[in-house]
């Protein structure tokens, strides 16, 4: 499905995300066109169409039947991922998926070999490396400022997710790891590469919730605080905590401990939280200047401008499902590593994305 002009595409999955990824989706009309949307409840794609343009697709086969339908955009839950992406990629359509790619590690890698066999593109969330704040950091480390990176610290204190989402129990099933700590670990990797590499220990620290409309709900099994440490290939060590319990604290962002000097990147997840660098033995941060004016908070919409820019141009995009797998790889190396006790060898690998033009 080659071509000029904007990239058609289907968003399945209406729920709480769907309507920041369209209003963001429309700001690049020569880039994205909106065709309509699916969703279990008819009621929520016909709201999001309404709003946004398009038409309702009465089930998912009609969406993968239609041939104008170059690309889905996927933001399912986070159960139905494999399902949906699978489905997508057999009726010949590109997917950009949010996050994680699926949770289970052979069928991320499965669907990685999919797309490669249908000569179709599988990009994933998170995208948020691909922000400026992100960008930014990384162009500091590849100019070699902070010297040799040896140590990252990262934190994704998310909270309480009942305290503002209708619908957390799916969430606590696939447990902070998978739901907030890729963007750190999305970040890092696109900086330092394929893991090798985790031992992590954590557990269900409060299993009794209750939700805003004063249902209770039980975390069985999947912990709602974790903590990891990651080995790279190339060398640096990151620790990483992941909390559906603490909330924000003064420990937050990501930090990059050098030979020469260390690195705050304010968030891993907003383009606009701030990038600061101390020199070893200096008493202050001093700010480093965005490589250009930051998207305030996140553009939901990048990673399908970039898919659409990548097919159009015949290029590879930079948020790819084999990247994306690892990650996935990753994290559940962790969960092994909490049962078992011991360090966890991460057995995928996945080439590195470019940095953005505008960063180089």
């Amino acid at each position: 499905m080659a071509g000029q002009g904007p990239l058609n595409v289907v968003i399945v999955g209406c729920g709480n995300i769907s309507g920041p990824y369209a209003r963001s989706m429309a700001t690049h009309p020569t880039r994205i066109k909106l065709l309509g949307a699916f969703d279990l409840n008819p009621q929520a794609a016909q709201k999001l169409v309404t709003e946004h343009g398009g038409r309702v697709y009465e089930t998912l086969d009609a969406v993968m039947a239609d041939p104008q339908v170059e690309a889905i955009v996927n933001l399912t839950i986070h159960q139905a991922h494999y399902d949906i992406i699978k489905k997508a990629l057999e009726a010949g359509k590109h997917i950009h998926t949010e996050k994680p790619l699926t949770l289970n590690v052979a069928q991320a890698h499965e669907l990685v070999a999919l797309a490669k066999n249908r000569n179709l593109r599988l990009s994933s969330a998170p995208i948020t490396f691909l922000g400026e704040g992100q960008q930014t950091a990384w162009k500091a480390i590849r100019e070699g400022k902070l010297g040799t990176v040896r140590v990252v610290y990262a934190e994704m204190n998310w909270g309480r997710l009942e305290s503002w989402h209708p619908n957390p129990a799916p969430f606590y099933e696939v447990g902070a790891l998978a739901d907030v700590g890729v963007y750190p670990l999305t970040v890092v990797t696109t900086i330092f590469g394929p893991a090798k590499r985790v031992t992590a220990a954590g557990g269900v620290l409060w299993p009794q919730r209750t939700t805003k409309s004063g249902s209770t709900f039980e975390i069985k099994e999947t912990p709602d605080w974790a903590c990891m440490c990651v080995e790279f290939a190339s060398g640096p060590m990151l620790r990483m905590t992941a909390s559906f319990y603490v909330g924000p604290t003064h420990q937050h962002g990501v930090e990059f401990h050098g030979d020469v000097a260390s690195l705050f990147l304010g968030s891993a997840h907003d383009f606009n939280k701030g990038v600061q660098i101390r020199p070893f033995g200096a008493a202050e941060w001093t700010d480093v200047p965005y490589v250009r004016e930051p998207f305030p908070g996140v553009e939901w919409s990048r990673g399908v401008t970039e898919l659409h820019d990548a097919i159009r141009s015949d290029r590879p995009q930079r948020a790819t499902g084999e990247q994306a797998a690892h990650v996935v790889d990753i994290i559940f190396s962790a969960y092994e590593s909490i049962k078992t006790g011991k360090a966890v060898a991460v057995k995928s690998s996945f080439t590195q994305p470019k940095p953005m033009d505008w960063a180089v």
